[in-house]
């Protein structure tokens, strides 16, 4: 029998998650706004908190600033036996906040998509996709399916273990992606491939919202580290260009 998926937060990512899972589960969708035809277009359903909330699996996919507040609304109607995934950019505050606020007879296992709308709109099969264990041992299932059915490339790593790369992974190049971008630099007549690729990565990330990018950077425990690295290293690289 096909089990049940409530996916929670439909916005840029999970819309695009939602085109991928259609076609596996009985999906539903919710949202503050009105994705009924969002809903349509796939073959799903919208519902209400309660409605996605007591599905056989459940996705929170909201902005990790909105996690907390998401997961008290969430916490009294899920179902037990449930499995219950985020997909926030971190994973060590989320995943200790859904094993704190959820019912001990609900599953949880944090999630990272290591992509989004931009990376993912040809396809997302290749991508990769972080998988965190929190309880009830569902995290090898997640993974399975994840690599089986999605095509996705699943790494099974511990929470500090994601955050700890991810500080660098993502974060790093986010902030370089800001950086460049903010120079609003022109079309270049005779670019070389380095600087088309650096293009690309400032393209990849042009659209991703405030929210995301704040969560990269300050949600992260391991990200102040990685910014006082680079910018130290900045720091003496200037030293060394102005020097004679």
């Amino acid at each position: 029998m096909t089990q049940s998926f409530g996916l929670i937060g439909v916005g840029a990512f999970g819309a695009l998650a939602a085109r991928h899972l259609a076609p596996h589960f009985d999906l539903v969708l919710h949202d503050v706004a009105d994705v009924s035809a969002q809903a349509r277009g796939i073959g799903a359903r919208t519902g209400d908190l309660r409605d996605a909330a007591s599905c056989d699996i459940v996705m929170l996919a909201v902005p990790v600033q909105k996690l907390h507040e998401v997961l008290t609304g969430v916490a009294p109607l899920v179902t037990p036996g449930a499995l219950v995934l985020d997909v926030c950019s971190v994973k060590i505050k989320p995943v200790a906040a859904m094993l704190e606020i959820l019912p001990e007879n609900v599953s949880v296992v944090g999630t990272h998509p290591l992509f989004g709308p931009q990376s993912g709109k040809n396809g997302i099969a290749g991508l990769n996709v972080a998988i965190c264990e929190g309880r009830g041992g569902r995290g090898g299932e997640t993974a399975h399916f994840c690599a089986g059915k999605l095509g996705l490339r699943a790494f099974e790593v511990t929470p500090e273990e994601h955050d700890r790369e991810a500080a660098y992974v993502q974060g790093l190049t986010h902030m370089l992606g800001k950086i460049v971008g903010s120079l609003d630099l022109p079309d270049m007549r005779f670019p070389t491939r380095t600087y088309e690729l650096m293009q690309q990565m400032v393209e990849m990330i042009r659209y991703d919202s405030d929210d995301l990018f704040r969560a990269i950077e300050r949600e992260n425990p391991f990200s102040s580290e990685a910014k006082q690295k680079f910018f130290a290293a900045a720091r003496k690289l200037e030293e060394k260009l102005s020097g004679d």
